[in-house]
């Protein structure tokens, strides 16, 4: 039980790491573009993140996988730039068809984040034999981790357009360019070439 509460917490506070903002940034433009009536969808997009980076985490934790780290720290941001952008363009049209591309780069996008995680899960887990219960175990707590922020954009997103009568277009519009603004810095600083 301790083991498990030891890795859960690290993939916990991995992704609410304030340092370590792009996986939150990503989460932004992703869950945007939804409300609380669709949390179904909203849970999906969640999980399906979670699958995409535990394969690639997994992967990369027993040496299948060996990728330039360098590569992988541009092109987090990249996966963040086409998703904000993608918002941008497509805000005016929130049906579920722009939902459900959403859906698709949490799963893609996801196989990207989760080589930006390798290096730390493996400093982590070391040379142990059984990488599976910790890597179970650190997507667990990502999971979690990741429903919160999701559910902080959904709360926030929900009082600006109730209350301050923000309408839906906006408030898509509006975070979405701020975080193609830290994105494009991002990207701009991890010039892998």
């Amino acid at each position: 039980m301790d083991d498990f509460l030891l890795y859960f917490k690290m993939g916990l506070n991995h992704v609410l790491d304030l340092a370590a903002y792009d996986h939150i940034l990503f989460l932004i433009v992703l869950a945007v573009v939804f409300s609380f009536k669709q949390w179904k969808k909203v849970l999906w997009l969640v999980t399906l993140f979670t699958i995409g980076h535990s394969i690639t985490l997994a992967l990369s934790a027993y040496g299948i996988l060996k990728i330039k780290m360098d590569m992988i720290e541009f092109l987090i941001p990249v996966t963040i730039f086409i998703t904000g952008a993608i918002n941008v363009f497509t805000a005016k049209n929130t049906a579920s068809g722009k939902q459900n591309i959403n859906l698709i780069f949490a799963l893609f996008f996801g196989l990207i984040h989760g080589l930006g995680f390798s290096n730390y899960f493996k400093m982590m887990v070391g040379k142990e034999e059984n990488k599976l219960f910790p890597l179970l175990e650190f997507a667990l707590g990502i999971e979690a981790a990741q429903i919160i922020i999701v559910l902080g954009i959904l709360i926030v997103g929900t009082l600006l357009q109730n209350f301050f009568r923000a309408s839906r277009r906006d408030w898509i519009l509006v975070c979405s360019s701020i975080v193609i603004g830290f994105a494009i810095q991002m990207m701009t600083d991890r010039v892998f070439w």
